[in-house]
C-alpha cells in the first residue's frame, strides 16, 4: 500500500519548511509514504525548496492554472505513481499533518472512499465570529445540495482512495472543495469525515481578497455545481416561479371576468402575464434540454474513468512531472523534524 501526500503550491518557499517538517514519514497500513507539490506557476524558490527538503515528486504547471486545476493535477500524478490512497492538505500548514493517520482510517478500515478533515470551525481562534457562522451557514447548504453530512465543506484537508480518485472529474477555476463533495454526494461515493486540528495562522489566505468576494463566488459555484448534476429540479422550479408571477399577472383581469362578467381592460396585466408564461414555458423546456445534457455528461466521466484505467495499464506518464529530491540527496527524517 502507498499513500502520496499532495500539496498545491503558489510561492510557498518561506511555508513550505514547516508543512514538509510536521508530515509523518510512517503512516501504520502502508509500505511507502510519499509527498509529492504541485507548482502552480510558483515565481519564487518553492521547487527548489521542496527538493532540498526531500519531497519525492513534483508536478510543475507551466503557468498559474488556479487551485481547482492544481489539485486534479496532482490527483492524476498521484494516481499514475501507483498511489493507493491520496491524501491533500495546503501548502501554509494550516492542517494539523499528525492527524493524517486518523484521516485515512476509514479509508483503511473499508468504510469510506473519501474521508474529509472536520476543523471544527467554531473552536479556531483566528477565525472571527463572522467567518465562523458563515463557515456553518455555507457548509449546511452544501450538505443540502449533495446529500453528505460533512460539517465542514470547505476544509482542503481530505483523504481518497484509489477507485474515488479515479472517478474525481473537477472543472471548476476557482475551487476543488465544494464541486469535489458534491459530485462525490451525487456519484453515491462513500463520504465519511473525521475531526482533525489544526496550527497557528501563518499567512492571509490567497484564494480570495475579501470575505464577501469568498461568499459570492462560493455561492455562484455552489448552484453552478448543484445545477450541472439537477438541472432539471432547479430549472423546474424557476419555470414553477414564473407561472405563479404569470397568474398573478393575470389576477386583475380574471377577478374581474370571474367575479363581475367584464372581460375588459387590464391589457398590460395579459401581456406581461402572457410573457412570464411563454417564460415559464421556456425555462421547463430547456431544463429538460439541460437534464439530457447532464445524462451525456455522466456517461463522458464514465468514459474518463476507463480512459485513466487503461492509462494506468500502459503506464502513461503524469503530465508535467518532474522527479523530486534524488534518494542520496533526501535528507534523513530527523534533519527535518522539528
Amino acid at each position: 500500500m502507498k499513500l502520496i501526500v499532495q500539496i498545491p503550491c503558489l510561492d510557498e518557499e518561506d511555508q513550505l519548511p514547516g508543512t514538509i517538517a510536521d508530515l509523518p514519514r510512517e503512516v501504520e497500513g502502508f509500505e511507502t509514504v510519499e509527498f509529492l507539490i504541485i507548482d502552480d506557476g510558483s515565481t519564487d524558490r518553492t521547487v527548489e525548496v521542496a527538493r532540498e527538503l526531500g519531497v519525492h515528486h513534483v508536478v510543475r504547471l507551466t503557468n498559474n492554472k488556479g487551485l481547482a486545476h492544481a489539485f486534479q493535477a496532482g490527483l492524476d500524478a498521484c494516481l499514475k505513481l501507483g498511489a493507493d490512497v491520496v491524501v491533500n492538505t495546503d501548502a501554509d500548514n494550516q492542517y494539523s499533518a499528525k492527524d493524517i493517520p486518523a484521516l485515512v482510517a476509514p479509508i483503511l478500515e473499508g468504510r469510506a472512499d473519501m474521508v474529509i478533515g472536520d476543523r471544527q470551525v467554531m473552536t479556531i481562534d483566528h477565525f472571527s465570529p463572522t467567518k465562523k457562522r458563515l463557515q456553518r451557514a455555507g457548509s449546511w447548504v452544501v450538505r443540502r445540495a449533495s446529500g453528505t453530512d460533512v460539517p465542514d465543506a470547505t476544509s482542503g484537508f481530505r483523504a481518497y482512495n484509489r477507485e474515488a480518485a479515479l472517478g474525481l472529474v473537477v472543472v471548476s477555476k476557482f475551487t476543488y472543495t465544494l464541486e469535489s463533495l458534491i459530485q462525490a454526494g451525487k456519484s453515491l461515493t462513500a463520504v465519511t469525515h473525521v475531526p482533525v486540528g489544526t496550527n497557528d495562522k501563518t499567512r492571509e489566505s490567497r484564494l480570495f481578497g475579501s470575505m464577501w468576494t469568498y461568499i459570492r463566488r462560493n455561492m455562484l459555484a455552489i448552484f453552478r455545481i448543484y445545477t450541472s448534476w439537477e438541472p432539471l429540479f432547479v430549472f423546474t422550479a424557476l419555470a414553477v416561479v414564473l407561472l405563479v408571477a404569470a397568474i398573478g399577472a393575470w389576477s386583475p383581469f380574471l377577478w374581474d371576468w370571474i367575479v363581475n362578467g367584464d372581460r375588459g381592460g387590464h391589457l398590460q396585466s395579459i401581456i406581461l402575464g402572457g410573457v412570464l408564461f411563454m417564460a415559464s414555458v421556456q425555462v421547463f423546456v430547456l431544463g429538460v434540454l439541460a437534464d439530457l445534457v447532464a445524462a451525456h455528461r455522466a456517461v463522458s466521466q464514465r468514459t474518463l474513468e476507463r480512459v485513466r484505467r487503461i492509462e494506468l495499464e500502459l503506464g502513461v506518464a503524469p503530465s508535467h512531472y518532474e522527479p523530486g529530491a534524488t534518494l542520496k540527496s533526501r535528507p534523513h527524517p530527523s534533519e527535518t523534524d522539528r
